[in-house]
């Protein structure tokens, strides 16, 4: 249960809530039509597909479903912890993340569906690496599981339990901006398509070089703290 929110958690969920609603709006209002950002409204289609024996759907579902699962991996590979803690995992994940951003880019630009498939590597990769904090799952590409966790503590409340206000708020905060994320990349899609893109892009790169720059400081003032406190 989280009692005291540290600031860098915080700005780093709504950021990334945000470009991934971005994401995900482009990539269903684009070309490919599919979600990249959750998987259960694909598993849907894929299921869907198979009933209909339309063997190229099937196919090209499978494969978006995966690219989700090889992100996940990835991140597990790379970051390789559950719980939250200032490292430098974080800032190489989110160097691979906009990697895969600017690869998606330029397959979209191309009109290649592969383009989809690098989104949701993408995506898989932001939902895994940002597992948990103080027990509480923190999840930024989908909002299902964070807004039935809404509803169960608003419910508790109403029933007269305590429960974690700065969890709650911080839920909130990850779902609005989720839903902004969407609706900007949605109005900025209508106008100038895949390009659109560079925002989310622009976002993720700046995230992981500030959290780089934020995590190489962090030691230097620790170091200072303990030169004050041994005079």
């Amino acid at each position: 249960m989280i009692t005291k929110l540290p600031k860098w958690i915080l700005w780093g969920g709504a950021v990334l809530a945000f470009s991934a609603g971005f994401v995900n709006t482009a990539a269903l209002m684009g070309f490919a039509g599919l979600s990249v950002s959750h998987v259960t409204g694909n598993v849907s289609l894929f299921a869907a597909a198979i009933a209909h024996m339309d063997v190229s759907s099937t196919l090209y579902i499978a494969a978006l479903l995966l690219s989700f699962l090889a992100g996940a991996i990835l991140s597990g590979y790379v970051v390789g912890q559950t719980s939250l803690n200032l490292g430098k995992r974080y800032g190489r994940a989110l160097y691979i993340e906009a990697g895969l951003l600017l690869l998606s880019y330029w397959l979209y630009q191309q009109h290649d569906y592969s383009g989809q498939l690098a989104a949701a590597m993408a995506c898989g990769l932001q939902n895994a690496m940002v597992a948990t904090y103080s027990g509480a799952v923190i999840r930024t590409t989908h909002l299902t599981g964070l807004t039935s966790d809404m509803g169960a503590a608003i419910g508790s409340w109403l029933a007269g339990h305590s429960i974690s206000k700065p969890t709650l708020g911080f839920q909130a905060i990850i779902w609005y901006c989720f839903c902004g994320g969407s609706a900007v990349g949605a109005y900025l899609f209508a106008k100038i398509s895949y390009d659109a893109l560079f925002v989310p892009i622009a976002i993720v790169f700046s995230a992981a070089f500030i959290y780089n720059y934020a995590s190489d400081r962090l030691p230097n003032k620790r170091q200072e703290n303990q030169k004050k406190h041994s005079l």
